[in-house]
């Protein structure tokens, strides 16, 4: 094959290919000089095709696995909530419940104190709707319900399947679950600190060797995350501290309208057996797959605190309207989300 002459004039030397245009032999076809500099894996113009959908930052499916983990979470908050539903005594919790607005309306706050600071949280990370707050909740009653940070699964598997609002959504889970056990952890420190010195005044036969053990414990635990927080964390800086100021918040203003609550309810008890109690919550709480806490801190209590008859009707009171509240709104939200599975 012999070349053909070059073409006049200036311009730069283009690629040949080979085009057999007849039977009488081989020609060449001077290909358009923007072909011929492309960058590696970057399609010309003039070769893409006239429809490439965009790559999704994560894909998914009406029935991914997301789909089928949120609903079997959803199932089994639905199952627990008509199991446990069956155990409330219901007459006799209406019996002692305050009648009081004011006490009411402490634990309306109270208990959607946790959601709203998710909320407000989610809200600056991934620009969640107002429906988020109905995800924020299934995720509380699902931590409470059935075991910790089942929620946070759920949640994730909620945010998974919009991969509009956010195209990695489990780092965000993940450090805003790991800064919420933090925050708990510090003011579980506070209070244990403030409790210490009421152990022996308040006889109420807490060994306080045990309550150095717990403080050591969660102060190994802080100080390894610590330590390892550039391998822990996935968000920016200033979301890490934004996070933190709102999950401290969070569980001040949780501790303080639950300790409004039980002064509501009995306003003649001195607030250091309030500040024990919390410590005592507070330290509970801690337990990770522990479901029901509140249930167990109420059965502690009434052993603790076994010659206060009051005290320990007021805690087995809360911890059996705090579970059913969980109860009703559980079954009210997954209830609400199972049938709207039809339209999937």
């Amino acid at each position: 094959m012999t070349d053909l002459p070059k073409p006049p004039g200036t311009g730069p030397e283009v690629a040949k290919l080979p085009h057999w245009a007849d039977s009488s032999g081989p020609v060449t076809e001077d290909l358009a000089p923007d072909m011929v500099h492309t960058d590696a894996g970057t399609a010309p113009a003039s070769l893409a095709p006239e429809s490439v959908p965009a790559l999704p930052a994560l894909p998914r499916s009406e029935r991914g696995w997301t789909w089928w983990v949120g609903s079997a979470i959803t199932l089994a908050v639905l199952i627990a909530a008509l199991v446990q539903l069956a155990q409330v005594d219901l007459a006799r919790m209406a019996a002692i419940v305050p009648v009081s607005p004011g006490f009411w309306l402490v634990f309306a706050l109270s208990y959607f104190a946790g959601p709203l600071g998710d909320f407000i949280i989610f809200r600056r990370l991934w620009q969640i709707p107002a429906s988020g707050f109905l995800a924020l909740l299934r995720k509380l009653i699902g931590n409470e319900l059935i075991t910790g940070y089942v929620g946070d699964l759920y949640f994730y598997t909620w945010a998974r399947q919009r991969t509009a609002m956010t195209s990695a959504p489990f780092g965000a889970v993940k450090d805003v679950a790991i800064l919420s056990a933090m925050a708990a952890n510090v003011i579980t420190l506070v209070l244990m600190v403030m409790a210490y010195p009421l152990l022996g005044t308040l006889h109420l036969g807490i060994d306080p060797d045990a309550v150095l053990w717990s403080v050591a414990l969660m102060l190994v635990i802080s100080s390894g995350v610590l330590l390892f927080r550039k391998k822990l964390f996935s968000l920016p800086a200033r979301d890490l501290w934004h996070v933190s100021v709102v999950q401290m918040l969070r569980v001040v203003a949780t501790l303080v309208l639950t300790g409004w609550c039980w002064h509501l309810a009995l306003p003649a008890e001195s607030w250091q057996l309030w500040v024990l109690l919390s410590a005592m919550r507070m330290l509970l709480s801690r337990l990770p797959f522990l479901p029901n806490k509140d249930v167990v801190f109420a059965a502690l209590a009434v052993f603790v605190i076994g010659q206060d008859a009051e005290v320990g009707t007021l805690m087995a009171m809360m911890a059996s309207l705090l579970l059913l509240t969980h109860l009703g709104l559980g079954l009210l939200l997954m209830g609400g989300e199972a049938a709207g599975w039809r339209k999937k």
